[in-house]
């Protein structure tokens, strides 16, 4: 697959500013295929814009389409972070939202897709992310392939969000051999 514009810019971006947590091509190109289909009207979250790399992947699959029907909806709580993402000219149906995703989840209203890639409504409010989602929909949680580098902490609260997506009585969850290890949930 050819990489879209929109991602290269985004990846460019991200050597700017010396950003090194943007999603990976398979995470990237599994989030564009989601996208694409999320029903007419649809509505899609992304919790952890960063430099916008997710983001861009899933807006190239709605404009290639010709789709300005879905609502897609990044939080992002770093402010400088964030400033680097609001000066770029996303399509109309981007929010951009800055801000704690557990303290703005809430009041966001409820999605089609969900890509969970902050701790904020991953390692903490994971419940409250799962609330979010429409009987139906996806949610994707990638990172979760242990690192010899992560902590002992990190490995605790990675192994609940596994073990939390896999046993939820409203998902049926799968976990995917994809790029940093992504556990992919469907909403009953």
């Amino acid at each position: 697959m050819d990489v879209p514009g929109v991602v290269l810019e985004a990846r460019a971006r991200a050597a700017r500013a010396g950003f090194r947590l943007s999603s990976d091509d398979e995470v990237g190109q599994l989030l564009a295929a989601l996208a694409g289909e999320v029903p007419e009207g649809g509505r899609v979250l992304e919790l952890g814009t960063g430099v916008g790399v997710g983001l861009a992947w899933m807006v190239s699959a709605l404009v290639a389409a010709g789709r300005d029907d879905v609502e897609i909806v990044s939080v992002e709580s770093d402010p400088a972070v964030a400033a680097l993402v609001v000066a770029v000219d996303w399509p109309p149906f981007v929010r951009l939202v800055e801000g704690d995703v557990l303290d703005v989840l809430e009041d966001l209203g409820t999605f089609d897709l969900v890509f969970a890639d902050a701790q904020g409504g991953k390692w903490e409010g994971l419940d409250r992310t799962i609330a979010v989602l429409r009987p139906g929909g996806v949610l994707v949680v990638d990172d979760m392939r242990p690192l010899s580098s992560w902590s002992d902490g990190q490995r605790s609260k990675k192994e609940m969000v596994r073990r939390t997506l896999l046993r939820h009585p409203d998902l049926d969850a799968i976990e995917l051999d994809l790029g940093t290890g992504v556990i992919m949930s469907t909403r009953h």
